[in-house]
């Protein structure tokens, strides 16, 4: 519940950084880079601000998160396969390490094969199972928001804990107001800077209302969860020994789908977590790009690399709590940050937002001209 909650609330800031993104993105390489960073920087005229957050993103893009993508993936393929997690840490870190070396193009060519696959065939999965339990779905709804607000009695005492569960991991999924989206937002071509806008917003929706949705959807259906109070004591034990994270899924997709369950979701688990570890990436290497602006560090690009190797690595021998822990300081540093440069600036993107209604009522397709407004910095629309 609170993680729908959250997709709404943060639908408004993912509208605004992505804006941010594309209004102060520049071009790097022949590529369009962009980020929190750059529109910290020329925005807000802080260069000193800007390089804190370019420092923070590295460090928990580089190293903080990726361990979090890695150790789901050793829990899953090691439930579904028993495959030790050394061996899966050290594949999936020379796999990771060819794909970088090959630079960000190699990355976007990789993302863009594998992520519409695995999406597909995830969606679908989660169609037929709801489909199958859908006279439960009332029953499902009730026991969401009962434990949401306490008035089950099993859950009460726990509700600030649900709170904070809900808030993290729902920043966490759809990454509304955290400050990596802007890379990727930067990285389009569009013809008005809102339109990314408004497509990033849809995207928090499309993550948290249906995709993890159906997949608390799929968990509840079959009841195979845990729930344990902040303090580890279990409230729910109906799956012993298994800790929170993707077996709960491979579990519930094994009760409908006992031969291929456990290991269809490894494999998809695998494919969104990859790609996720590949972004993080990128967005280390973009804010590495804006400290260093056009000069080139084979030294620094070289450690860049090695440190989410590493990263990757650990997070595939470590504990799941101690993974989710390391990714939510990242993810809190990088949003406190954030959300103070984009309360700063976001006149200009009300501004922007008025120009894009203007043009939708006289019946165009909208397209930003800077001259109108004169707005400083925007190198990229002014061409």
């Amino acid at each position: 519940f609170w993680m729908w909650v959250i997709a709404f609330l943060g639908s408004s800031s993912a509208i605004i950084e992505a804006t941010l993104g594309q209004l102060y993105k520049e071009t790097k390489e022949g590529e369009f880079r962009g980020g929190p960073a750059y529109y910290i920087e020329k925005g807000l005229n802080n260069k000193v601000f800007a390089w804190i957050f370019a420092i923070v993103t590295i460090v928990s893009t580089g190293f903080l998160l990726p361990s979090v993508q890695s150790n789901s993936i050793a829990v899953a393929v090691r439930s579904a396969f028993n495959i030790s997690p050394i061996i899966i840490g050290i594949f999936i870190s020379c796999i990771l390490g060819i794909i970088i070396i090959g630079g960000v193009k190699r990355i976007s060519k990789v993302a863009e094969f594998v992520v519409p696959f695995m999406a597909g065939l995830y969606i679908l999965m989660a169609i037929v199972i709801i489909g199958l339990n859908f006279q439960e779905i009332p029953d499902v709804l009730r026991l969401i928001l009962s434990s949401a607000f306490s008035t089950d009695a099993t859950f009460g005492g726990i509700v600030g804990a649900a709170i904070s569960w809900g808030v993290k991991r729902g920043i966490y999924s759809n990454e509304a107001g955290q400050g990596t989206a802007p890379h990727a937002a930067a990285a389009a071509q569009v013809a008005h800077p809102i339109k990314q806008g408004l497509v990033q917003g849809f995207s928090v929706y499309i993550d948290t209302l249906f995709v993890c949705t159906a997949t608390a959807f799929m968990i509840l259906f079959t009841g195979m969860y845990n729930v344990q109070t902040p303090d580890g004591a279990f409230i729910v034990n109906n799956i012993p020994g298994v800790a929170i994270g993707a077996e709960f899924t491979q579990y519930a997709v094994s009760a409908h789908f006992p031969i291929l369950g456990s290991g269809f979701v490894a494999i998809a688990l695998t494919l969104f977590a990859f790609t996720t570890i590949m972004a993080y990436y990128y967005i280390a290497e973009s804010n590495l790009t804006f400290m260093l602006r056009s000069r080139r560090s084979a030294l620094l690009l070289w450690g860049l690399r090695s440190m989410i190797l590493c990263s990757v690595l650990i997070g595939c021998l470590t504990t799941a709590k101690m993974a989710w822990d390391l990714g939510d300081i990242g993810v809190g540093l990088m949003a406190w940050l954030n959300l103070v440069a984009i309360i700063l600036l976001h006149n200009k993107v009300l501004l922007l937002f008025k120009d894009y209604e203007e043009q939708k009522k006289k019946g165009t397709d909208p397209v930003f001209d800077n001259t109108r407004y004169n707005i400083k910095n925007v190198s990229e629309w002014n061409k």
